[in-house]
């Protein structure tokens, strides 16, 4: 008995960009706050992406809380809901092009974020990488790092619980 080719990389690779663009588009805000992805296998960072819209002080100047709260947490939600489908699109159950933000799950609900700063947010873009830590049918846990130049030397970092999607939310 023969075993079943294994699909094309860049088969996979376009499955996972598909379901990836479909979260993101599906939130107008991320975009707003200029906050993309970069997709490595299943890690995935978010860039907040620099704009003199997102200084709270502009004398020292530092990026604002509330921008770098908004950022933490997209991540968090992000990260938290690519997982969620990760089973699927490796599968292939799943399929690029009838991803749209209107067939792909709802996305977890915040229960509660809480955002470490640790420094002032320098004016320039800054990454964020997302750690779920528990996640289960009804409630998961999230911690998130924010760092600009250099990995070890975080501006901010968070913890957050959600709600995860299901048929009573």
């Amino acid at each position: 008995m023969s075993r079943p080719r294994p699909e094309p990389v860049h088969l996979i690779k376009q499955r996972r960009d598909a379901a990836l663009s479909a979260l993101v588009d599906g939130v107008p805000y991320i975009r707003t706050m200029g906050i993309t992805f970069d997709r490595r296998g299943d890690e995935l960072t978010g860039v907040l992406n620099y704009d003199d819209k997102l200084i709270g002080n502009p004398f020292l100047p530092a990026l604002h809380g509330g921008a770098t709260a908004a950022f933490l947490e997209t991540t968090a939600i992000i990260e938290l809901s690519f997982q969620i489908l990760w089973d699927e699109i490796e599968s292939g159950r799943l399929e690029g092009g009838a991803l749209t933000p209107e067939t792909l799950p709802r996305l977890p609900k915040t229960i509660d974020f809480t955002v470490d700063y640790l420094r002032s947010g320098l004016p320039r873009d800054a990454y964020a990488r997302a750690r779920v830590n528990r996640s289960g049918r009804r409630y998961a846990s999230v911690h998130v790092e924010a760092w600009q130049d250099n990995r070890s030397r975080l501006f901010a970092q968070a913890t957050g619980h959600f709600l995860m999607p299901g048929r009573s939310n």
